[in-house]
C-alpha cells in the first residue's frame, strides 16, 4: 500500500502491517510536481552472489526521487545550497514540475526560478538517497491533502470579527498534527469570542469548511517578534499545548 498527501503519523505503518499483513510505503509530492516526487518501494529481489542487500524503503523517509528528478536543499537564511545530508528548503527540478499558476505570474515567480520549484518544505537526504521531510517553512497546513494558508484564514477571521489590529495581532492560526487529517488548524485568540458564531460567519463568507478552525485556545497574548511579526515558534508551541 502506497500512501501520500499527508505525512504518515508515527506508528501507523506498524498498525497497518499488523492488521492487514501488507507493506506500508510512503511517498512525497505536491500538486505542482504532478504530483509525485519521491516514493518508497518494495525491496528488490536478492540475486545469487549479491553481497550488499539493497533496500527499497526506509522507516520515516519519503523514499527516493523519481527518475529524471533533481533535488537541492537551500539554506532559508542565505539562499545558498546546502551539502547533501544537511537540512534545507527542498527545491525540485524535472520533467514533472508544473509550468506555473494559471493567470498568476507573480505567485509563479515566487516559487519557480530557472525550472527549480521551491516547495516550502524543510528536509534532508541521507547517504543512500532517502528523503526525510522535517517541517514546513511557509505558513501552510496540509489538511486532507489540501494546502491551507494560515494567513488567508486569519484575514477572514479579522474581517468576520471586524477586529482592530492597531495594537498588534489578537488572533493567530497555526497547525498541529492530527491523526485523521494529517494536520488540524488551531485558532489562538487573546480576546473573548464565540466559536459557533465565528464558524457561522466564516461559512457565510464562503470559507471552505476545511479552512475553518475547529480547535481554539485562549491565550494572554499572541507572541510576536521585535519586528512585530508573529513568533512562529512560540505560537506553534502554544498550539501543541492546546
Amino acid at each position: 500500500m502506497i500512501a501520500g498527501a499527508e505525512k504518515t503519523p508515527a506508528g501507523l505503518a506498524e498498525q497497518w502491517h499488523e492488521k492487514f499483513g501488507s507493506q506500508y510505503l510512503e511517498g512525497y509530492g505536491l500538486t505542482e510536481t504532478s504530483p509525485v516526487s519521491s516514493v518508497n518501494l518494495p525491496d528488490p529481489p536478492v540475486t545469487e552472489g549479491q553481497v550488499h542487500k539493497e533496500h527499497g524503503s526506509r522507516t520515516g523517509a519519503a523514499g527516493r526521487l523519481l527518475p529524471g528528478m533533481t533535488i537541492r536543499f537551500i539554506d532559508p537564511d542565505t539562499g545558498k545550497e546546502n551539502p547533501y545530508g544537511e537540512t534545507g528548503v527542498i527545491t525540485l527540478k524535472g520533467p514533472n514540475i508544473f509550468e506555473g499558476y494559471l493567470g498568476q505570474p507573480e505567485k509563479t515567480e515566487e516559487v519557480l526560478k530557472d525550472g527549480w520549484f521551491t516547495t516550502g518544505d524543510i528536509g534532508r537526504m541521507d547517504e543512500d538517497g532517502f528523503i526525510f521531510i522535517e517541517g514546513r517553512l511557509s505558513r501552510f497546513s496540509k489538511i486532507g491533502g489540501e494546502m491551507v494558508p494560515h494567513g488567508t484564514v486569519e484575514e477572514a477571521i479579522v474581517k468576520a470579527l471586524e477586529l482592530d489590529l492597531g495594537e498588534g495581532p489578537v488572533i493567530a492560526v497555526v497547525g498541529k498534527p492530527d491523526v485523521a487529517k494529517g494536520e488540524a488548524l488551531v485558532l489562538l485568540h487573546a480576546i473573548d469570542l464565540d466559536l459557533k458564531e465565528l464558524r457561522t460567519k466564516l461559512s457565510e463568507a464562503g470559507l471552505a469548511n476545511l479552512w475553518i478552525p475547529k480547535n481554539t485556545q485562549k491565550v494572554e497574548s499572541i507572541p510576536t517578534l521585535a519586528t512585530g511579526k508573529l513568533d512562529l515558534k512560540a505560537i506553534q508551541q502554544l498550539a501543541l499545548e492546546a
